[in-house]
């Protein structure tokens, strides 16, 4: 008696799984918060495709040479400071005053800076990922010319001439490829650099970014702008990858960069100037700061400011969006497993069809299956191709083998209508950015409104 008690039990809850409307809501429900354990996985990947992606293009990067920023020319003088000390002498009671010499230092930027710049990018590979490096031609031309000493009240015969330096500061110095020098007048004076510490470890900051220190021999006492300008050429030859970008140090500087790179990106605090700086052959940009543009005087003493973060340029990095664009589209897996599920059972309440719990399982699974194959086939082809691909083989997945579950032709062609306009919808809202919300919110209100109707000639009240 108790086991035919216990089918009969086990029997009306069977018939209460296949005849109650809410019990095959909260079927469909549970087997959605199933599927996001999957979708969960699928987007772990995605973050660990992404950071692999980042991590070859560093070693790519940190081989060949790193970004190029250049800061400077600026002038190093050294000048003399004394300290006076009073004390009274023990032996004979007198007030003796002792002064003692100290060397400070002053750096001073150009009068006129003008910088000319060839760069030649090109695409470098490793297996399936791909980056730009680019090896640069730079010409730095200039005048220094009334160096103000007033600040610190040095008279001039307390500046040391003969112990003038030039400095430059760049973030690459593994790319350089011939000698540094500047010439002034008949004269030219190699750098050498100098030990500046480790290199920054953890995240990429363009504007924290290690910067070597590049140092002149002692220039010339006519080779300094002690009674009148002296003009100066350096030439810097560097192979680097991501960027280049320099820092408008001169009083008035002006800026010429010009490659035949096609997707050029303008970075920084100051932008190019001219309208006709992006052409079909590549970009030829030119800059124009004067020393009321930007926030800092022309010359400091006892330190040399940080001023990176007023570094402006030439981006090269290659956009490669496809796992930002896959990870956009799994964003919104709970959306189209919620709504394809949603599809069936409608399908199944309005056509009296019976869809075994295990049939929803395979077609979701299906679902999460397209997000395995979109960031798979994306490696190896465009977002465009991998999306097609995994679309379509999910779509006539779903298609046929709701064809074995659902009696009538027309229900797999309405879920292979269906299936179509969703994906479609998703692709069209990733590729989208300033009306990704517009058109996402009018989307799914029109979905609503679909579903509203449709669901008004069921029954709730006998579910």
């Amino acid at each position: 008696m108790e086991h035919t008690s216990s089918n009969n039990q086990g029997s009306r809850f069977g018939n209460w799984i296949k005849t109650s409307i809410t019990a095959r809501m909260l079927m469909v429900g549970l087997l959605i918060v199933v599927l996001l354990i999957p979708l969960a996985y699928i987007k772990s990947l995605i973050s660990e495709r992404a950071g692999r992606q980042q991590e070859v293009i560093s070693e790519i990067n940190d081989k060949w040479g790193e970004e190029v920023l250049i800061y400077g020319p600026f002038l190093k003088v050294p000048y003399k400071t004394y300290i006076e000390t009073t004390y009274t002498d023990q032996e004979t009671k007198k007030v003796q005053t002792e002064r003692k010499e100290k060397i400070k230092y002053g750096y001073f930027f150009p009068e006129s800076l003008d910088i000319k710049g060839t760069v030649n990018p090109e695409p470098k590979s490793r297996g399936i990922y791909t980056t730009a490096v680019y090896q640069s031609e730079t010409i730095l031309t200039g005048t220094f010319a009334n160096l103000d000493f007033s600040e610190e009240e040095v008279a001039p015969e307390d500046i040391v001439w003969d112990k003038a330096r030039m400095i430059i500061k760049t973030s690459n110095l593994k790319g350089v490829n011939d000698e540094v020098a500047v010439n002034i007048n008949s004269n030219r004076y190699p750098f050498s650099s100098l030990y500046e510490g480790k290199k920054n470890q953890g995240y990429y900051d363009p504007n924290n970014i290690t910067m070597h220190t590049l140092r002149s021999i002692v220039l010339k006492d006519t080779d300094t702008p002690k009674e009148s300008a002296v003009t100066f050429s350096i030439d810097l030859n560097i192979n680097g990858s991501k960027q280049i970008r320099f820092v408008p140090v001169g009083k008035e500087t002006t800026a010429n960069l010009k490659s035949d790179w096609k997707t050029a990106n303008f970075i920084g605090e100051f932008l190019p100037n001219n309208p006709d700086k992006i052409t079909d052959n590549g970009f030829d940009a030119k800059w124009k700061v004067l020393d009321l543009n930007r926030p800092f005087a022309q010359q400091t003493f006892n330190y040399i400011p940080d001023l990176n973060e007023y570094a402006s340029g030439v981006n090269f990095m290659i956009p490669v969006d496809e796992y930002q664009k896959s990870e956009r589209s799994a964003k919104y897996g709970f959306l189209v497993i919620a709504l394809t599920f949603l599809i069936f059972f409608l399908i199944q309440t309005l056509s009296k069809i019976n869809i075994h719990p295990f049939q929803y399982l395979m077609i979701g699974l299906a679902l999460t299956m397209f997000y395995t194959l979109l960031i798979s086939i994306s490696e190896h082809s465009s977002f465009l191709k991998a999306y097609l691909i995994a679309g379509i083989s999910v779509i006539a997945l779903i298609t046929l083998y709701s064809r074995s579950i659902l009696k009538n032709i027309k229900f797999p062609m309405f879920v292979l209508a269906s299936l179509t306009a969703l994906y479609a919808f998703i692709f069209t809202i990733i590729q989208l950015e300033s009306y990704a919300l517009l058109v996402g919110s009018i989307g799914l209100f029109v979905i609503l409104a679909i579903v509203m109707y449709v669901s008004r000639k069921i029954d709730w009240q006998n579910g």
